[in-house]
């Protein structure tokens, strides 16, 4: 399938990467470059299992721009998950100390402050739930403020919701892919101070994301 691209100029893309392609060279950059005909450079990261918006930059100024935006939370980063379980409140936030460990590729939530622990904040809305034949499933909506390895993976499984699919960390519902999607970008145009960029994304047409009413699932916007 070609690369949906959702918004384009000669600074930056923002497309919608598939599950299962990574976010780096070998991945989502060498697609691109094989059907547009232009070199990209990642400025940020989705896990592998995770499909959605992606932002690339077009040359390495534009990428050392955008990773700035990045670092000084001026990106809206909004995300749709489906979790084991109801979350006690219907909306919420998280903030924990993380540890992400390269030899299992695996994160954790640490209990005090040491080298390699990073804090990591996100917000969170329940949309709906539904029944599945795992026991009950909830749709959420999340912002993340901090972009940590497997953050909203490990955030909701630590407190006993693990995303469906996400077998990594304790989930028992089958699924292809961890429920993630990276749903909608905006940030302010990295070279135009007049201009905003906002794109979005949807869900594909399959379990378990079918389960919900409160989101439309295809190609169209969010």
């Amino acid at each position: 399938m070609p690369i949906r691209l959702l918004y384009c100029d000669s600074s930056l893309v923002v497309c919608e990467k598939p599950v299962g392609v990574s976010s780096e060279s070998p991945g989502l950059p060498d697609l691109i470059r094989g059907q547009e005909g232009f070199d990209v450079f990642p400025a940020h990261r989705l896990d592998r299992t995770t499909g959605g918006v992606c932002v690339l930059a077009r040359t390495p100024s534009a990428c050392a721009a955008l990773q700035r935006l990045f670092q000084r939370d001026k990106v809206t980063k909004e995300y749709l998950a489906v979790v084991s379980g109801v979350p006690e409140t219907a909306a919420g936030a998280f903030s924990d100390l993380l540890y992400h460990d390269p030899r299992t590729n695996k994160t954790f939530v640490a209990d005090r402050p040491r080298k390699g622990v990073k804090e990591a904040f996100c917000e969170w809305e329940v949309l709906e739930s539904a029944e599945a034949p795992e026991g009950i499933l909830t749709l959420v909506r999340v912002r993340l403020h901090t972009g940590r390895t497997h953050q909203i993976r490990v955030q909701f499984a630590s407190r006993r919701m693990p995303l469906a699919g996400d077998r990594r960390y304790g989930s028992r519902v089958r699924a292809d892919a961890p429920a993630l999607w990276a749903a909608r970008i905006s940030f302010p145009h990295p070279f135009s101070a007049d201009k905003a960029v906002d794109a979005a994304s949807l869900p594909p047409a399959a379990f378990p994301w079918t389960l919900f009413k409160s989101v439309s699932l295809g190609d169209d916007s969010v």
